[in-house]
């Protein structure tokens, strides 16, 4: 079984040099390839001079991270895709579990590793931490992560189990099955990517999981940081386009319509705490919304949207009855 972890770059010199000696040293079963997203720094030079065994993918622009990866696997010939984020340690042995559970488990078709904190690394990270999962107004959320909350990790996601989306921080995918579902969604540009395509894996019957004993360590927002407004609008956006292209037809309106209040609550708050950009950035997310609602309603396939959540509300549980790990949802 073939593998090549994929590292989309974009003027990320920095963060080659700091990350990518873990890559090159921890995965001798992988053939590693940096993906530039047509950087105009000196990255590819950088990359070529001091790991000559890195492959180079050269993108003709910056793509962002959707289509930058889809353009940049046509490249790659692999079994496994591993999509890393440049700022992405790995650790000794992170490859062997996961190709252990892709031989043994011809189900499983899309895998994410243990993923903690490189400033913090006794906490899980933001991004992924120990799996994710989504509620039925389709926030998403982890094992070791509610919205801002992130749990110390005492080993008690310690096991290997079914999961609803793997984190695009490092996200292992068969070849098979990315290429059936078409790759990520371009529309996206960058946020809940991942998600989008898990669900539509989901939708087709394949299996996402978690494995515990697999361990990399994520700076998260060195690209663009959290607290950003483009963020928000990314966020806020993708999450409606993902709703309304994956939904059971049944719960579509309804659910759109909640997170129209639920979103107005949202920007209210950002209000508040006098962050008045993110609440901008949510108002054009949804105007963005409108105007690629047609393209994005012509991508459903009705026939294969089951229902999908296995929790009413998160907002609910979080804000409400004050639950704020994982353990304490179900």
């Amino acid at each position: 079984m073939k593998i090549a972890v994929v590292i989309l770059n974009w003027n990320g010199k920095e963060l080659l040099a700091q990350f990518l000696p873990s890559v090159v040293a921890y995965s001798g079963e992988a053939e590693v390839y940096v993906a530039d997203n047509a950087s105009t720094d000196d990255s590819v030079h950088f990359v070529q001079t001091h790991f000559p065994s890195v492959k180079i993918i050269q993108n003709k622009q910056n793509f962002g991270f959707a289509q930058g990866y889809n353009a940049a696997l046509k490249a790659v010939d692999a079994d496994i895709y591993a999509l890393v984020n440049s700022d992405v340690e790995v650790t000794e042995n992170w490859l062997k579990p996961i190709l252990e559970t892709f031989t043994n488990e011809p189900q499983t078709a899309i895998i994410q590793p243990k993923i903690r904190d490189y400033k913090n690394k006794d906490y899980f990270e933001y991004a992924g931490a120990a799996g994710g999962f989504i509620d039925k107004y389709g926030y998403p959320f982890c094992r070791g992560r509610i919205f801002e909350t992130i749990e110390k990790d005492t080993q008690q996601y310690n096991d290997d189990c079914e999961i609803f989306w793997a984190s695009g921080a490092c996200f292992f995918i068969r070849r098979s099955v990315y290429n059936e579902l078409g790759g990520f969604d371009a529309d996206f540009f960058a946020h809940q990517e991942e998600i989008d395509l898990c669900w539509r894996a989901f939708n087709k019957g394949h299996r996402a999981k978690y494995i515990a004993h697999s361990v990399v360590y994520h700076v998260g927002g060195a690209t663009l940081q959290q607290g950003h407004p483009r963020k928000t609008f990314l966020n806020f956006r993708n999450s409606l386009l993902m709703l309304t292209k994956n939904l059971p037809q049944s719960a579509l309106v309804k659910i759109l319509l909640a997170r129209l209040v639920l979103d107005a609550v949202a920007g209210i708050q950002f209000i508040t705490k006098g962050k008045i950009r993110h609440c901008w950035a949510i108002v054009r997310a949804h105007f963005s919304f409108y105007a690629l609602f047609p393209k994005t309603v012509q991508k459903r396939n009705p026939s294969q949207l089951p229902n999908y959540y296995a929790l009413k509300s998160i907002v609910y549980s979080y804000y409400l009855k004050k639950v704020t790990s994982f353990n304490r949802l179900f």
